[in-house]
């Protein structure tokens, strides 16, 4: 494509210029200070040298998912009442149900063994989580821990959520299009849960204890889900095709996610969500999601406001993004807001990357979202922007509900990107100006096919420093 430009482009990047200039000095940087203090806090759980096999406990790769499932249960708690140690799942494909951690057991999947969670409903008792940020009694996730702390999932094996558009996915019921599987579309049966029910449960404070789904009316389950849990590993494991969410840990401290491969396509496919989570390192994981590689939340609308939690100190590094819709992204269930987050060193590449940094919330979440950081970050192809913010997420949900979002101290330097139709995309309110201190800093944004820069709404201090453009 010929680097011309026509004289309304030229224009407008004149007056751009102009406003980079005059807004500069507003900008700070990457602070070093407190991610030390992150790093320094957060250590990973060590475990007893005692060593259960789940065979020894009657599970077996010719075994029903309901036996393994029991012999599974029952070789972590014997485990963890004798003092803690390592649950052994070594070579062979296991079929289970809903597996419960707990305290101070490492489960181990070995490599050439894989744990494949059958699509039998009966299997996944009610347990209380979060369910896109709202407060739920469902479908037990597939691998779940409560109220645990010196708990991991580590080893070079598989956990095989087993979901496909026959299984689990279908759940969702609309339209979904998937990147593997020879998938290109398909229409779902909404013959389950629906999550709207639980919408309006939330909005109207109906208590948790009678929000009950699960089997007849059940929202998809996740596929690794620890809550209210401190001091938790997941390592080197590969996690496949998870029912939704893939690892989901709700109101965990000091978390270490490192070396994990995420392959999920299903619908609400995400990667990596921790939830009003504090002192969260997530290290040299690969993903290709059919939603957000890593998402941070702190709950949805009412019931986030109310316990009021921020996703904080949250540092991730050598990772790589392929298809997603965001590789690091804010939101949208977000209502606690988020403090103190860190990425560098990332590699994303994807024609079904939609964007790298991606912030999304709106008028129902409210939360503050501040001190995010980004660095070094080496982009292909994305497919929209490398940075979006976005207040007017979900519009149709809006209906002036009054809790303002606020954006700010935001920044992202040496972020190099080869295509995307844009290089910053953002999306204020119309009365409320409430995204500022916005540094975009020694970047450079190649190959845009539609602008560098669009602002829509309320907006104010967005500063560029040494920056590049091509087309």
């Amino acid at each position: 494509m010929k680097k011309t430009l026509s004289n309304s482009l030229r224009l407008f990047m004149a007056m751009f210029a102009m406003l980079t200039l005059s807004q500069v000095a507003n900008a700070e940087g990457w602070n070093q200070e407190v991610y030390n203090g992150i790093i320094s806090r957060i250590k990973a759980p060590t475990f007893n040298a005692k060593y259960y096999n789940i065979k020894d406990f009657g599970a077996s790769p010719e075994a029903t998912a309901a036996k393994n499932q029991k012999a599974i249960n029952k070789a972590i708690a014997t485990c963890s009442k004798k003092g803690g140690g390592h649950v052994i799942v070594s070579d062979g494909l296991y079929m289970t149900g809903a597996i419960t951690l707990k305290s101070n057991v490492n489960l181990v999947v070995e490599k050439g063994a894989t744990l494949r969670f059958a699509f039998d409903r009966d299997l996944y008792p009610n347990v209380e989580t979060r369910w896109e940020g709202l407060n739920i009694i469902n479908y037990q996730p597939c691998i779940y821990a409560v109220d645990a702390e010196n708990i991991g999932l580590t080893g070079k094996g598989i956990i095989d959520g087993y979901g496909s558009n026959e299984r689990w996915w279908y759940m969702k019921g609309n339209l979904h299009h998937g990147y593997h599987e020879g998938v290109d579309e398909w229409q779902g049966k909404d013959a389950v849960g629906n999550r709207a029910d639980l919408l309006k449960m939330a909005d109207n404070r109906v208590p948790t204890n009678q929000r009950i789904f699960g089997k007849g009316k059940g929202l998809r389950p996740q596929l690794v889900n620890f809550v209210r849990c401190q001091n938790a590993i997941i390592e080197g494991v590969e996690l496949r095709d998870s029912p939704f969410w893939v690892i989901h840990p709700l109101f965990v401290r000091n978390l270490i996610v490192r070396g994990v491969t995420i392959y999920n396509d299903g619908p609400n496919g995400d990667g990596c969500d921790p939830e009003s989570c504090e002192d969260v390192l997530i290290e040299d994981c690969t993903f290709h999601t059919g939603d957000d590689c890593i998402a941070l939340k702190s709950g949805r609308n009412a019931d986030g406001l109310a316990a009021n939690t921020p996703c904080k100190n949250v540092i991730i590094r050598g990772c790589k993004m392929a298809d997603g819709h965001g590789g690091v992204v804010i939101g949208s269930e977000i209502s606690g807001g988020c403090d103190n987050i860190f990425a560098e060193n990332c590699e994303m590449d994807s024609p079904n990357l939609d964007r790298v940094l991606r912030i999304k919330t709106n008028t129902c979440r409210g939360g503050i979202n501040q001190n995010i950081f980004m660095r070094n970050i080496k982009v292909g192809e994305c497919k929209e922007a490398v940075m979006r913010i976005n207040l007017m997420y979900e519009p149709a949900e809006i209906a002036e509900r009054g809790h303002i979002p606020t954006v700010r101290n935001v920044y992202m330097e040496n972020v190099t990107c080869q295509k995307s139709q844009y290089a910053v995309r953002i999306n204020g309110l119309e009365d409320e100006d409430q995204i500022y201190n916005i540094n975009i800093k020694n970047c450079e944004f190649n190959n845009l096919s539609k602008a560098p820069v669009e602002r829509t709404g309320k907006s104010h201090d967005i500063n560029f420093e040494n920056v590049k453009f091509g087309w």
